[in-house]
């Protein structure tokens, strides 16, 4: 009796990493469209994939330009008279320059022009400077906007996964942060 249980452990903790594998996010051919709030993968094809300790070095030698995409919501057109409209606050790390809304799967054009603006901006025109793009942890935004990037043609792209969820959760600073100005219409 003892044997056929032991075999049955044995064949299950052999499966359990191939299983765990086959549940880890792919790298997709295109852009992620939606539930954006999933885990990401591990990779992103022709970027560098940054740990929190990368990122802090990047960060403390000044020797990249950090963007972050994180989204927000912009001020509906139609509030009625004497609605109080809050944006909710954005914190993030310091210097960084935030983009919202820039890392969704489709961009309209006017969106599309603001992140190739934002990222000329952020690079000084440098299409081989160090480019760290970043949201939150499990966030496809900057992954699709590191992707985008690359199709831009900068070519020393950085993908922070965990985001300022991880940088926070390394105790470093940041800062209340506003948004680059976005098109009024897309």
């Amino acid at each position: 009796m003892r044997r056929p249980l032991a075999a049955v452990v044995v064949v299950a903790l052999l499966m359990a990493p191939a299983s765990a594998q086959q549940q880890e996010p792919f790298e997709p051919e295109g852009y992620r469209t939606d539930n954006y709030r999933a885990p990401v993968p591990a990779t992103l094809a022709g970027a560098r994939v940054l740990t929190t300790e990368e990122a802090e070095a990047i960060w403390r030698a000044n020797s990249g330009a950090f963007v972050d995409v994180m989204p927000r919501p912009p001020k509906p057109k139609n509030l009625p008279e004497g609605t109080v409209w809050r944006d909710a606050p954005r914190r993030n790390i310091p210097g960084s320059i935030w983009l919202p809304d820039t890392g969704y799967g489709t961009l309209p054009p006017a969106m599309d022009d603001y992140l190739q603006r934002g990222l000329a901006r952020a690079s000084r025109g440098n299409k081989a400077a160090l480019l760290v793009i970043y949201c939150l942890a499990d966030c496809w935004m900057s992954w699709n906007a590191a992707k985008r990037a690359l199709a831009y043609g900068y070519s020393n792209v950085a993908w922070y996964p965990d985001g300022t969820d991880g940088w926070e959760r390394a105790k470093l600073p940041t800062d209340d942060a506003q948004p680059e100005p976005r098109p009024e219409q897309y």
